[in-house]
């Protein structure tokens, strides 16, 4: 594109702007082109990355003005370095111009989009996810009537809750017509989105190209000047362009722009001798600008008398500024930061004091410029800042809130008021997921105090998000130190503490972390204010242990945590650990239900929700945890967490019998942590693999998956998951002919556990051991594993039972008590969509002397997890905005599900839905 001449919002574009990215850049520009003109009936994503000066910025101005042209709507918003630490502002601003739109979304989405963005207080943070799926509605309501372009750029400067929340909407936008454009430094990390999305790479210009976009400037370079400039400028469009500036206007041999700096440094002093060529009211203003964030830019812009047209006359012929709409910007974030930092800390103070007064009416933009202009400690200036970290937290925004604390202790004058606020921020930061920053801000806390209180609660911080990691045995032994010292100084920090601790002691599987846990708690006196912290201790730490003596209070407990959302997840990861599957799903509902998010992080065992759904047969809602999780844990680089979440998945993928998906799963799983670090995810993901393995009919894998939960002589490698697997190591070692090791290895695992195991494991060793003993003894294990009624819970292990008793009935030729079982285990499993066993129990059917059809999955079975979830909330009679409430999806994209779902299920209207299901699922798997 030649310059033309052409104005924009009252203001000439110079010749150095014209074709910046486009020389050189067809195809990119053709790519962008093709995403913002093409069939946007779907959502799309893509991530354009490229250093400073790369074209990123123009391309993004393309794709808007593209839409724009095509009638689409367009929503922009840009990072800035200063606006970083303001919670939601980058959401601030992409929303400005359609918050009256907002109105009306949902009561309850409303208000909590309102609280983040600071348009209405709030007494608690909202929930993450309501204000996630806020931004998804409003997205898919504005798309309702033209696509929607979302343009991003600058995203490393985007603070983190916006990001968070660009996200979630990234992840469930699916079937809307939305298009999300980012733009991004290429060494930046941009939490959410470095896995999974496209990404379109602006590198160095090649030879040829850089050399067209020299002979497009005014007064292109030739001879040594040019191949200098070519050689400095390395491919980057915007140095080609400025370099060739700078030598037109100064002599080329003695620039002061050569040497070896690094191509953003030279850009930015030619910028800064731009402006220091201006007249002294335009360098006023600009530095004022320079100073501002996106929101004080209007505030800069017009604040003060000699802030005119005239005025900023002379940067916008030095190719500095450019009019954005309403407001003046920058052409480029290095020409602000050139500005900024060429002048000197007076010039850059009576700056941020004159935007500090200009925004009284802004508190938390206010208090961010007072820092700013502020060196030596200041009581009003740290206070102002507390109030922001306060306002901050309560929206949900941890990082702004962490960043406002940390600054506000380097402004207090009292040691003892920098301690407790450094203490704050590091468990503010906890939630942002940055192990480094917490660490950073727990060594602080302990250069700054002797306080064993404010020392323990920032190493307890670091402690927690480190249990989150693979590095279990270093995030222990801190957590057991707390422990220690809060012991010796009689702090209520020990519970804590140890809570903690028995989350990393599940995680690692070590003996010895149970022991020192139990050394410590064992002499700590009963407190009834403790008593569901002190549950949860001990049933994390040694559920068999436990199990007698927590068991009859647990519903006590929970009846007591009503309306407690944490104090009641605590609890059902209780009932999980000790097999109390329908108290733990009932639990998990109640606490969800009424969950208010802290953070966009996983708390430890939250897994756990995932795999009470899986033992209950509600496979897809156990697959959505699992999504959810991963998704989570992999923006935040979690590792364990994720990996626990990918295993959860492989395990219900392998029991649909997908074994290849199950594989892949698994061994993800297993490659982001260490074994030996983390027993607990190598177990289930073994256990994943085994499965997959026997959905297979291949028993010699799954033996050696089983057999690898217990050691060489035979003890759990992990005290709780190891357990789970020995009715199946018992069937795969009969296949493979190895029933005595498996028996002896069986009932050692029996008498290890004694009174302590659950019903659950107790019907599974019965079925091992009925499974493994001589044919004429073998019929009283298996009546005993299916004895007790609370089997029922376990839907998909009681019918593995049931086909193991109805085969071994018609071997003995006792087939009219064969059938019945068989049909039962049939059944579930046909419910469940288990393809592989269905097949096994129609074979012994048949061979029982009933003709069943080929097993083919029910078209319900065959969907996928949201779409089960989706079918099942239409068929209650809900609408797709209620579905979508509850699922965290826009009404769109649940209408677009049921959409494709219809001729799967064989039907044409929603009416048919609850008949469809009648029959495929169970009442539970009807719940949401």
């Amino acid at each position: 594109m030649e310059n033309d001449g052409r104005a924009r919002g009252g203001r000439h574009y110079s010749i150095r702007n014209s074709g910046l990215a486009l020389v050189g850049r067809e195809s990119e520009t053709a790519e962008i082109v093709r995403r913002v003109g093409a069939d946007r009936s779907h959502s799309d994503v893509l991530i354009l990355t490229g250093d400073p000066g790369a074209g990123k910025s123009t391309l993004l101005d393309i794709a808007a003005d593209r839409a724009r042209s095509a009638g689409d709507r367009v929503l922009r918003a840009v990072g800035s370095e200063s606006e970083a630490h303001l919670g939601f502002a980058g959401l601030h601003q992409m929303l400005r111009p359609v918050l009256g739109e907002a109105e009306g979304l949902p009561s309850r989405q409303r208000s909590a989009l309102r609280a983040v963005l600071g348009l209405d207080e709030c007494a608690e943070a909202p929930d993450g996810m309501i204000v996630g799926l806020a931004v998804l509605t409003l997205l898919s309501d504005l798309a309702e009537t033209a696509p929607l372009l979302v343009v991003v750029d600058d995203a490393q400067w985007i603070d983190r809750a916006s990001l968070d929340v660009l996200s979630f909407v990234a992840r469930r936008m699916d079937s809307e017509p939305v298009t999300l454009l980012l733009g991004v430094r290429t060494a930046a990390v941009l939490p959410g989105f470095d896995k999974g999305y496209e990404r379109l790479e602006l590198g160095p210009l090649d030879g040829a190209a850089a050399n067209r976009l020299l002979d497009r400037q005014p007064t292109p370079p030739t001879g040594r000047t040019r191949v200098r400039i070519l050689k400095e400028a390395a491919g980057n469009p915007l140095a080609l362009v400025e370099l060739a500036h700078a030598t037109a206007i100064r002599n080329a041999e003695g620039s002061s722009v050569q040497g070896p700096l690094p191509v953003t440094d030279r850009l930015e002093r030619i910028f800064a001798g731009h402006a220091a060529d201006l007249p002294e009211p335009t360098r006023r203003i600009l530095l004022l600008l320079a100073a501002a964030d996106a929101a004080d830019a209007q505030a800069a812009a017009v604040g003060l008398p000699d802030a005119d047209d005239k005025a900023w006359e002379p940067a916008d012929r030095a190719g500095l500024v450019r009019q954005d709409g309403t407001g003046i910007v920058f052409r480029h974030p290095l020409v602000r930061s050139a500005v900024y930092h060429a002048a000197s800390f007076e010039e850059r103070r009576r700056a941020h004091l004159a935007l500090a007064e200009l925004l009284r009416k802004e508190p938390d933009r206010r208090a961010w410029h007072l820092a700013a202009a502020t060196v030596r400690p200041d009581q009003d200036v740290s206070a102002a800042l507390q109030q922001t970290a306060d306002r901050a937290r309560r929206r949900g925004g941890f990082a702004a809130a962490a960043a406002a604390q940390e600054r506000a202790a380097e402004l207090s004058p009292h040691r003892e008021d920098r301690a407790r606020l450094l203490t704050e921020a590091a468990a503010s930061a906890v939630f942002t997921g940055q192990l480094g920053w917490v660490e950073h801000l727990a060594a602080a806390v302990r250069e700054c105090t002797d306080n064993p209180a404010l020392r323990g609660k920032a190493a307890l911080a670091t402690g927690r998000l480190m249990s989150l990691g693979p590095h279990h045995t270093a995030a222990f032994a801190l957590l057991m130190r707390v422990a220690d010292e809060a012991t010796n100084t009689r702090s209520p920090l020990v519970l804590d503490a140890l809570a903690a601790a028995a989350v990393v002691r599940y995680y690692s599987g070590e003996e010895s972390q149970r022991q020192q846990i139990q050394s410590l708690l064992s002499g700590m006196p009963d407190d009834a204010a403790g008593a569901a912290l002190r549950a949860w201790v001990m049933a994390v730490s040694d559920p068999g242990g436990a199990g007698a003596l927590l068991a009859p209070v647990l519903p006590e407990l929970i009846a007591e945590a009503k309306g407690d959302a944490q104090r009641l997840t605590a609890l059902a990861i209780v009932a999980w650990l000790l097999d109390q599957t329908t108290l733990a799903a009932q639990t998990f509902d109640e606490a969800f239900d009424q969950w208010q998010a802290h953070g966009p992080l996983p708390d430890g065992l939250v897994c756990a929700a995932g795999w009470t759904r899986l033992e209950q047969g509600r496979w897809a809602a156990a697959r959505s945890v699992a999504a959810d999780i991963a998704a989570m844990a992999s923006s935040a680089g979690l590792d364990h967490a994720e990996a626990c979440a990918q295993a959860l998945d492989a395990t219900v993928v392998a029991l649909l019998g997908d074994a290849p998906a199950a594989r892949r799963l698994a061994e993800r799983a297993l490659s982001l942590v260490d074994p030996l670090e983390s027993r607990s995810v190598a177990v289930f993901a073994r256990r994943a693999l085994g499965m997959a393995a026997v959905a297979e009919g291949d028993y010699d894998t799954a033996y050696t998956q089983f057999r690898s939960a217990f050691t060489d002589d035979g003890d759990p490698v992990h005290y709780h998951v190891s357990y789970t697997v020995l009715a199946e190591l018992a069937a795969a070692a009969v296949r493979r002919g190895q029933q005595e090791h498996a028996a002896q290895l069986l009932e050692r695992s029996a008498k290890r556990l004694g009174t302590g195991m659950s019903a659950r494991v107790a019907a599974l060793i019965d079925r091992g051991r009925a499974l493994l003993a001589d044919p004429e003894h073998a019929e009283p294990f298996f009546q005993a594993a299916l004895a007790q009624p609370a089997g029922e819970q376990w839907p998909f292990e009681r019918a593995q039972t049931r086909l193991d008793y109805g085969e071994w009935l018609r071997r003995r030729r006792r087939i009219a008590e064969a059938r019945p079982l068989l049909s039962a285990a049939l059944e579930t499993f046909q419910r469940l969509g288990a393809r592989p066993w269905a097949e096994r129990a129609q074979a012994e059917l048949r061979a029982a002397g009933i003709e069943v059809t080929d097993v083919v999955p029910s078209a319900f079975t065959e969907l996928s997890p949201q779409q089960q979830q989706i079918v099942q909330l239409a068929a209650r009679g809900l609408t797709n905005r209620e579905i979508g409430e509850k699922l965290f999806l826009s009404p769109r994209t649940v209408g677009s599900h049921l959409y494709r779902v219809f001729p799967k299920l064989g039907i044409t209207a929603r009416s048919q839905l609850r008949d469809v299901l009648e029959g495929t699922l169970s009442d539970n798997d009807a719940r949401s």
